[in-house]
Parts: structure tokens; C-alpha cells; sequence
């Protein structure tokens, strides 16, 4: 009876993650064009160097960013877009693993002409994604910020997904239709890619944690909790902070991720004098 109200609570946690996307305020700037011969919905404002890029959670749309960007935009460049099959991008047609996301998302920003260095922000797998691409081309990130970020072992150990209790998988069944659960299919070789390259460092990283699932007991939990803290171990000279919010920390507590990278834009200004 404990283990069931223990997965009751995580699932009423995924459930209320899921309600609040769909509360999500609307974006203004929100176009669709043709990008490297695909069709992408994003949203680009603001002026300026470096340019903060904002690479989404599993099924995010860009509109999860919407309590942030605003504030940023008033200081960069800002972009945001949602990955082939979300929203009015066009469908994925390629494979979901981190490798050829990465790829996808440089040859976007360049039909864009947004150069880099980047700042890059990414919550949940973005977070996986985003210390991808800055393990993969470190000259073209000036840093990073990963919001609540998968952990590249993320699905192994006890966080597997034949050990998740069965509400578990109904709500992530629902909070990830489609080209997400490919996303997820493929998280395993997206986390053996990343510990293959050489870590990120040299360079700001900032680290937002979710502080409030500390306080649930299960397997599950703990195996998560455990794998939040080993992110900073897999970021040298990074800086971690435990935000008083669940795991949507861009809806949650957008002002923690507005702080975050206005701190970082300031160091990296402050560098360049």
C-alpha cells in the first residue's frame, strides 16, 4: 500500500507537469518557416552576442519557455523552437538520439544566421542534449545552464524502466506520445555518446536542480536524486543549485533560469573587456 501512494505521488506529479504545459502562456514571434530543409516552429527575439539558444524537455514545446525568454530578450539574442514532430515542426523523419539532434540544431541556427559561441539552455533531456552538443563542438558554446537535466545513465540501475512502477509508465506514456518515446528509446545511446567525449570545461555551467522530489522516499526517487547530484561530477567547475520547485522548473520558478543565465551572460561580458 506505501509503494502505491509513493508511485500515486510521482504520478500525480507527472500529471500536473503535463496539465501546466497546456496552461502554458502563448508566445509572440512564433513563426514556422523552412530551416535546413525542414520546416521549424520557433521563435527568435532580441539583439545581441551571445546568442541564448533553449533546447526543450521530452515532448516540451518552446512555450514552456515563455516566462523566460522575455526577460532575456532584453539583453540577446534569443532562440527557441520546438524539435521535428513537436508542434508545427515538421514530423522526424530522422532518428531521436541526442547525436543527430545536435546536428539538426547547429545546421537550424546557421540557416538562421545566428552564429555562435551559444549559451545554451536545456531542461529535462534537453539538459542531455545541450551538454551533448557542448561535449561535441566546445568551441561553439560560451556555456551552459541545464535546468533539472537528464542524467546521461539516466535509465540504468535502479532508474531502469522495467523497475518503474506501472503508474509510472502510464504517465510518462501519456506525457510522451509519439516521436518523445523515440526520444527516450534512444536516451541510452545518447548518454554513451556524451561520457565518450571529453567533459565540458573552461567555461560557465550552471547547474538548477529540482530540490522539492528530494523529499519523496521511493526507489525511484532516490535513484533520480542521486543521479541530479553526479551531474555536477559530469560538468567540472560547475556551479549547482537547488531551485525550491518539482521538475518544471521553467513554468515552476522561471526566475531561477532568468538569474542563471543573466549571471553567466554578465561573466562572459565581463571576460571580453
Amino acid at each position: 500500500m506505501l509503494r502505491i501512494r509513493r508511485s500515486g505521488r510521482i504520478v500525480a506529479t507527472l500529471l500536473a507537469t503535463i496539465l501546466a504545459v497546456g496552461g502554458c502562456a502563448s508566445m509572440e514571434g512564433v513563426a514556422t518557416s523552412v530551416l535546413a530543409e525542414r520546416k521549424v516552429e520557433h521563435v527568435v527575439t532580441g539583439k545581441g552576442a551571445p546568442a541564448v539558444v533553449f533546447e526543450n524537455g521530452l515532448g516540451g514545446r518552446l512555450e514552456w519557455w515563455s516566462k523566460v525568454l522575455p526577460d532575456i530578450a532584453t539583453e540577446t539574442i534569443v532562440f527557441a523552437y520546438n524539435r521535428p514532430g513537436i508542434g508545427a515542426s515538421a514530423p522526424a523523419t530522422t532518428p531521436r538520439d541526442g547525436v543527430t539532434i545536435v546536428e539538426e540544431l547547429r545546421a537550424t541556427l546557421r540557416a538562421k544566421g545566428i552564429a555562435p559561441p551559444y549559451l545554451l539552455v536545456g531542461h529535462s533531456i534537453g539538459g542531455l542534449y545541450v551538454q551533448l552538443f557542448a561535449r561535441r563542438h566546445p568551441d561553439e558554446v560560451a556555456g551552459l545552464v541545464l535546468v533539472d537535466s537528464t542524467h546521461p545513465e539516466q535509465l540504468s540501475g535502479d532508474g531502469a524502466r522495467e523497475k518503474w512502477p506501472v503508474l509510472v509508465k502510464l504517465a510518462i506514456d501519456v506525457a510522451s506520445p509519439g516521436v518523445a518515446q523515440e526520444e527516450l528509446d534512444a536516451l541510452p545511446a545518447t548518454g554513451a555518446a556524451l561520457v565518450a567525449l571529453p567533459p565540458f570545461a573552461g567555461k560557465p555551467v550552471t547547474i538548477l536542480s529540482a530540490a522539492k522530489p528530494m523529499s519523496e522516499s521511493s526507489e525511484l526517487a532516490r535513484d533520480s536524486n542521486a543521479k541530479r547530484i553526479d551531474i555536477l561530477r559530469l560538468n567540472p567547475g560547475a556551479r549547482q543549485v537547488w531551485v525550491d520547485s518539482g521538475h518544471a522548473i521553467p513554468l515552476e520558478k522561471p526566475e531561477a533560469v532568468v538569474t542563471a543565465v543573466r549571471e553567466i551572460l554578465s561573466t562572459l561580458r565581463h571576460q571580453q573587456r
